[in-house]
C-alpha cells in the first residue's frame, strides 16, 4: 500500500511573486503540476519486509507505537495472533520457531511490554529456537538524554546480554535490512532469540514507496548446511566401531533438525541404544526396539563411547559427571557451534556441523557393518527396559482414592495413544517429571516442555502456538502452579477457538497442597487455593469446563473434549498430598543449617 501526495502548484506568471521581475517574460511551456508521488512509510515498509520472506503468522501484544503495524499485518496477509501478556505471546513465538524451523515472531510495545517479552526471548535463546522479537521504542534523542520519554529506556542495551544478538535500525531505509539480518541471524547457525528495535519515529518516517522497495530482500540461503571435515568424521566412525558399549543422546536439537530419516537409518542401520532427551521423544517412537529410556540410568553409568546428537552435556545430563556416568566414557558431540565442545567433558571426537550432513558424512566414511551394538550390550539394556517397564505397568494398575499423578496420567495417555496426531505441552515440577515418563510420543516434535531453563509459564504460549503452526490438536498437561503464570492466556484460546485441551493437576500446592503455616493462619510459602475451580475460568470465556475426580472421569472428559475439537479444560483434582518437592530435582535444594527442619516443622 502506498500514499499518493500531490505538491502544491508552481508560481506561474499571472502568480506574484517576491523574485518576479517587473518586465514580462514569455510563460513556460509544459505541465506546472509536478507528477503525484507514491509514498509508503515504515510501518508498511516493516509488514513488506516480512512478507516477503515467508512470515505468515506473528504473536503479540498490541500498544503505542505498534498497533497500527498488527492492523496492517493482518490487512496484508500474516496472521496476527493476540496475547494477554508478552511474555506468553514471546513463548509462543518461541514454540513456533522450534516446530517450524523457521523464526516466530513476537510483536511488543516499548519498555514494560519489552521486558514482558524479553523473558521468553532470553528462553528462546537458551534452548536454541529461532525466534525475532521486534519492539517500538521512545525517540532516541529522548532517551540517550534522559530527558523522560514515554517508556523511556534504552531497549538495545538492556537485550543484548540476554539473546544471540541485538539490532536497531535508526532510519527508515534501514528498516528491510534489519528484519534480513534479524531473521538471517536467529535461524543460521546454532539458532536463538534475536531483538529487533524499531523507534516510534522510524515506524512513522515517509518516504518513496519505490525507494523503499528497492530497500527490501528476500534471504538467499539463511541456514546453509554446515559439512564436517573428513577427518572429524573418521575420528568418530573409528571411536564407535571400536565401543563395546556405545549409546546415542538424542538431544531437542536433533528434533528442530527435522533430519528424521537420517537419525533412524543410522540408528537401526547401527543397532546402538539410544536414550531420547525430554523434546525428543518422539524422533523415534519410545517404544522403538533400541530405546533405552527406561534404562537411561544403566545406559549412562555403563556406556563407554557415547555420541550427543543435537544434546548438551549441562545440568540436565548431570554435565557428564560422574557418579551418574561412566568416568571412562568417551564422547563424540554433533553441534553446529564450536565453541559448545568441551563445555563440561573432554570431546574426543568433535562433529561440528549441521546433524543431517554430519549423519550424510558418517553414512559415506563407514563401510557397511563396521558401526554395530554388540548383542550383550542390547540385551542387558533391553533386559533393564523390560523389568522397568513391568514396575511402571504395576504402578499404572493402581487406581487410589484422592486421584493420585500417575493415575490421571495414564487416562491422558491411553486417549491421546489413539490420536497420534496430538500435541503434548507440559509444565510444572511433578506434572512435567511424572508426564514424561508415563506419556510416551510417537511422532517427532510432539512434546514441547519447560526445557534447559525449566522455566515454568511457557504453557499456554507453546499450546496455542502448536494449535496455531500446525492445526491439530493440542493436549497441555499443566500443574497448578504452573498454570498460573499464563493462565490467563484461555481467553485468547477460546477468541481464537483453537483446538486446545488444558489439562491442570489440581493438588492445591506449589509442589504439593498439604504445607501448612505452623505460625499464624496465613497460607503457607507453597499453598495455593483450597478447591480452585480452574474449570470454570474457561467457561467464563466460552470454552467447555470439566471436573474430574477419577481416572475414567478423566478419560471421558478428555474424549469428549477432543472430539469436540474446540477450546476446553479439565480439572484433574489431585490428593493435596501427592508430589514431591521440587519434582525430580529436590536434589538442587541447598540445605543450610537448616537441613530441611522449617519445612519438616510445617508438616
Amino acid at each position: 500500500m502506498t500514499i499518493t501526495s500531490t505538491p502544491e502548484p508552481a508560481p506561474t506568471a499571472d502568480t506574484p511573486s517576491d523574485d518576479t521581475p517587473s518586465d514580462d517574460r514569455p510563460i513556460a511551456e509544459g505541465p506546472t503540476v509536478d507528477a503525484p508521488t507514491e509514498l509508503t512509510d515504515g510501518y508498511h515498509l516493516v509488514v513488506d519486509a516480512l512478507r516477503m520472506n515467508d512470515v505468515d503468522t506473528v504473536y503479540g501484544v498490541v500498544g503505542i507505537p505498534i498497533t497500527d503495524l498488527a492492523r496492517l499485518a493482518q490487512a496484508r496477509g500474516i496472521r496476527y495472533v493476540g496475547f494477554r501478556h508478552e511474555s506468553n505471546a514471546g513463548h509462543a513465538a518461541a514454540a513456533a520457531g522450534f516446530l517450524t524451523r523457521k523464526p516466530g515472531i513476537c510483536l511488543t510495545v516499548s519498555a514494560p511490554g519489552f521486558l514482558n517479552g524479553l523473558v521468553a526471548l532470553a528462553n528462546a535463546t537458551t534452548n536454541c529456537f529461532p525466534m525475532v522479537q521486534i519492539s517500538g521504542s521512545s525517540e532516541r534523542h529522548l532517551v540517550d538524554l534522559r530527558q523522560g520519554d514515554y517508556e523511556e529506556m534504552d531497549q538495545l542495551a538492556a537485550a543484548q546480554p540476554f539473546c544471540k544478538a541485538a539490532y536497531r535500525v535508526g532510519r527508515v531505509e534501514d528498516i528491510g535490512r534489519g528484519i534480513a539480518r534479524a531473521l538471517r541471524t536467529a535461524v543460521s547457525g546454532r539458532p536463538g532469540g534475536v531483538y529487533l528495535d524499531i523507534p516510534a519515529a522510524v515506524l512513522g518516517s515517509v518516504m518513496d514507496a519505490e525507494a523503499g522497495a528497492r530497500t527490501l530482500s528476500r534471504l538467499v540461503d539463511p541456514a546453509p548446511r554446515q559439512i564436517p571435515g573428513p577427518e572429524a568424521v573418521d575420528r568418530a566412525v573409528e571411536l564407535l566401531a571400536g565401543a563395546e558399549r556405545p549409546l546415542l543422546v538424542l538431544g531437542k536439537g536433533a528434533a528442530y533438525a527435522q533430519a528424521d530419516e537420517r537419525v533412524r537409518e543410522f540408528v537401526e542401520s547401527t543397532g546402538i541404544p539410544f536414550v531420547p532427551m525430554s523434546m525428543a521423544k518422539g524422533l523415534l517412537p519410545d517404544d522403538h526396539p533400541q530405546s533405552a529410556a527406561t534404562a537411561r540410568s544403566l545406559a549412562l553409568k555403563k556406556a563407554d563411547v557415547v555420541m550427543l546428537v543435537g544434546a548438551r552435556l549441562n545440568w540436565l545430563l548431570n554435565h557428564g559427571e560422574a557418579p551418574q556416568w561412566n568416568p571412562d566414557a568417551r564422547f563424540i558431540h554433533v553441534d553446529i557451534e564450536a565453541r559448545e565442545m568441551d563445555s563440561n567433558q573432554p570431546i574426543a571426537a568433535p562433529l561440528v556441523g549441521d546433524i543431517e550432513s554430519v549423519l550424510d558424512a558418517i553414512a559415506e566414511r563407514a563401510t557397511p557393518g563396521r558401526i554395530a551394538a554388540p548383542a550383550a550390550w542390547r540385551a542387558e539394556l533391553g533386559a533393564r527396559s523390560a523389568r522397568n517397564v513391568a514396575k511402571m505397568a504395576e504402578r499404572l494398575k493402581e487406581d487410589p482414592h484422592p486421584m493420585q499423578f500417575m493415575g490421571a496420567l495414564k487416562a491422558v495417555r491411553d486417549v491421546v495413544h489413539e490420536r497420534p496426531e496430538t500435541y503434548i505441552v507440559n509444565e510444572g515440577a511433578n506434572a512435567l517429571d511424572i508426564a514424561r515418563n508415563v506419556i510416551d510420543m510417537h511422532v517427532p516434535r510432539h512434546r514441547l516442555d519447560s526445557g534447559t531453563w525449566g522455566v515454568m509459564g511457557i504453557g499456554m504460549g507453546y499450546a496455542i502456538a502448536a494449535a496455531v503452526e500446525s492445526g491439530a490438536p493440542v493436549v497441555a498437561v499443566e500443574g497448578d502452579s504452573a498454570f498460573g503464570f499464563s493462565g490467563m492466556e484461555l481467553e485468547t484460546i477460546c477468541r481464537y477457538k483453537l483446538p486446545v485441551v488444558t489439562v491442570v493437576m489440581n493438588n492445591g500446592g506449589v509442589y504439593r497442597g498439604d504445607d501448612v503455616n505452623p505460625f499464624d493462619d496465613a497460607p503457607s510459602p507453597t499453598t495455593l487455593m483450597p478447591g480452585a475451580r480452574h474449570d470454570r475460568m474457561i467457561e467464563a470465556f466460552g470454552g467447555k469446563g470439566y471436573r474430574a475426580t477419577t481416572p475414567a472421569e478423566v478419560t471421558a472428559a478428555l474424549t469428549e473434549a477432543l472430539a469436540l475439537g474446540g477450546p476446553a479444560l479439565i480439572d484433574c483434582v489431585i490428593d493435596p498430598s501427592a508430589g514431591t518437592e521440587s519434582g525430580h530435582i529436590a536434589h538442587l535444594n541447598p540445605k543450610g543449617i537448616t537441613g530441611g527442619t522449617i519445612a519438616s516443622a510445617a508438616k
